[in-house]
């Protein structure tokens, strides 16, 4: 039954709305706020997604053990992961009138955590809303409801893009040479 129910809710978050040409304003003029401060901000996204979410750290190494928030605020491992989710992020918010450019970065995104690294997609879902609940803690004059709709419409499409990944074909039809010779996650 929890299966179901985690595939039903799972199928929610796939029937994204397309963003709104003013929405993608509103997302790209928070997110240059945001971005200003992209390593700090990282930084504490990713301390609330562990602190919150405390068995995504089994996908690292490096900081897996780290049960204090000022220890993992301290790591350089830590530090440079949140450089590397941010900088994808503002990649996809910077491209957001280009579909394909979006698409592709959210593909590789997607590819290197389900065959490589091997990390369950609902660990996205979970990020996505952490982001939203931190940039709305940070910049709350700036996170007003038309900002929150679009950034809720921005955390589905990420979502989506990226764990579309883990329904790839296992021969790698789906696009691209990266996937060949890899494992790919069993079917659930």
């Amino acid at each position: 039954m929890e299966k179901v129910q985690g595939e039903m809710e799972i199928e929610r978050w796939e029937r994204s709305e397309e963003i709104s040409d003013a929405e993608k304003k509103v997302i790209q003029e928070i997110w240059s706020r945001v971005y200003a401060n992209c390593e700090d901000v990282g930084v504490s996204i990713l301390i609330r997604f562990f602190v919150n979410f405390p068995s995504a750290k089994q996908y690292f190494s490096q900081f897996k053990h780290m049960e204090d928030p000022l220890e993992m605020e301290r790591s350089l491992q830590l530090r440079k992961h949140a450089r590397r989710v941010m900088g994808a992020i503002n990649t996809v918010v910077e491209n957001l009138n280009d579909s394909e450019k979006v698409s592709s970065v959210l593909a590789l995104v997607g590819k290197a955590h389900a065959l490589k690294h091997k990390v369950e997609p609902i660990y996205f879902k979970k990020l996505t809303g952490v982001l939203l609940e931190v940039i709305a803690e940070e910049y709350p004059n700036d996170f007003t409801p038309e900002a929150h709709g679009a950034w809720t419409k921005m955390k589905t499409l990420i979502y989506t893009h990226v764990t579309a990944a883990y329904k790839e074909d296992p021969s790698g039809a789906g696009g691209g040479s990266s996937a060949e010779g890899t494992e790919v996650l069993p079917d659930t």
